[in-house]
């Protein structure tokens, strides 16, 4: 009952915090139901704090609140950023040719639309710095907006060059939100505390690369986009998505212990540990987060019995499984099915072009 070797990797699902987080510029309990139901996600599964969405959802989503907020930042900032703004500035980047003009030219672009913190490229020992600061004090939706931009230049730099560009470390301001964030697993980097400003550091040299993309490929990136920000450029070579590779052979069985992971790694705990913990990750959180995103994955695209679900994720028995799943989701496995049992509106899982 294992999955096989090849078989493609199972996708990482996304906090029903950010979901939240997405809401915040909609009061009305209406209107915000009427954006869930679009998205497929029932309004029931954000009355747990721990409750998972899957990365369609999360797509559709950010659809939705671009066409009910006709504002590309879903109402966030002080002012609406104006439709068309994403699909304008790519268009403009694929003609500059080396990333770091690229990216020099993309910063400069969004300073005349952003009106509540300014992005700047900062560079300096070799270390690229994109830095956001705010212009004044920042509410909470204003906060979001900030991270939803780092979330956004990064995929657009990883797509210019078209491979992922390795961060070292993310910078959050508030340890709160840090914790509760999906943004280690996003950038594959640590999270790093500062005071009064956000952003992500990487190794310089990557602004030397050539921008590969053209008019053409733009337009089909904006077909795709917002969805292919979200996997498209994964890296599926680092430490923690190798792991979970391996560790999917064994689902339905014991996992393996970390020793023995090391092992089949040629390398030793100490510095797998050490290595796991510079991508923001650990083993069990890999374990449990496998597991987890698995069981979704069957109990949202899937008509299996619990029971076989529970199996397949490596339980023998349904009470264990309904109690680790709870635990991960705030959900019982039963309650997860019928909250995504919502049909989206059927629209295309695109809005920036």
């Amino acid at each position: 009952m294992t999955r096989p070797p090849n078989a493609p990797p199972i996708q990482h699902t996304i906090a029903a915090y950010q979901v939240v987080q997405m809401l915040m510029a909609i009061e009305d309990d209406n209107a915000r139901v009427a954006v869930l139901r679009r998205a497929g996600i029932l309004p029931a599964l954000l009355e747990s704090k721990l409750a998972r969405v899957t990365q369609n959802q999360f797509a559709r989503l950010m659809v939705a609140l671009v066409r009910h907020h006709r504002d590309e930042f879903w109402g966030l900032s002080s002012t609406p950023l104006p439709l068309g703004s994403f699909a304008m500035g790519c268009r403009m980047l694929v003609g500059q040719r080396k990333l770091g003009e690229a990216v020099r030219a993309g910063l400069r672009y969004y300073h005349a639309l952003l009106p509540d913190f300014v992005p700047r490229l900062v560079v300096s020992g070799g270390v690229a710095y994109l830095r956001m600061s705010p212009r004044h004090t920042l509410n909470d939706r204003q906060a979001y907006a900030v991270r939803v931009f780092m979330f956004l230049s990064y995929g657009v730099m990883c797509w210019l060059a078209a491979r992922r560009i390795p961060v070292d470390e993310v910078v959050y301001q508030d340890r709160d939100v840090a914790r509760r964030s999906d943004a280690s697993k996003l950038f594959q980097a640590p999270i790093r505390l500062m005071d009064g400003e956000w952003g992500y550091r990487f190794d310089a040299k990557w602004l030397d690369l050539p921008v590969v993309q053209n008019t053409e490929s733009v337009e089909e990136f904006l077909q795709q986009a917002p969805a292919c920000l979200l996997v498209k450029y994964r890296d599926q070579a680092s430490l923690t998505e190798r792991i979970r590779r391996m560790l999917r052979r064994y689902l339905a069985e014991e996992m393996p212990s970390l020793e023995a992971i090391s092992d089949m790694l040629a390398t030793t705990p100490q510095t797998l540990r050490r290595r796991l913990q510079r991508e923001g990750q650990g083993y069990q959180m890999i374990k449990d987060a496998l597991r987890r995103d698995v069981a979704v994955e069957y109990l949202t695209q899937t008509d299996l019995p619990l029971l076989e679900v529970a199996a397949r994720v490596g339980f023998s028995e349904a009470s264990t499984f309904h109690r680790a799943f709870k635990g991960w989701t705030g959900l019982t496995p039963g309650a997860y099915r019928q909250a995504h049992n919502e049909p989206a509106d059927g629209h295309p899982v695109h809005g920036f072009n």
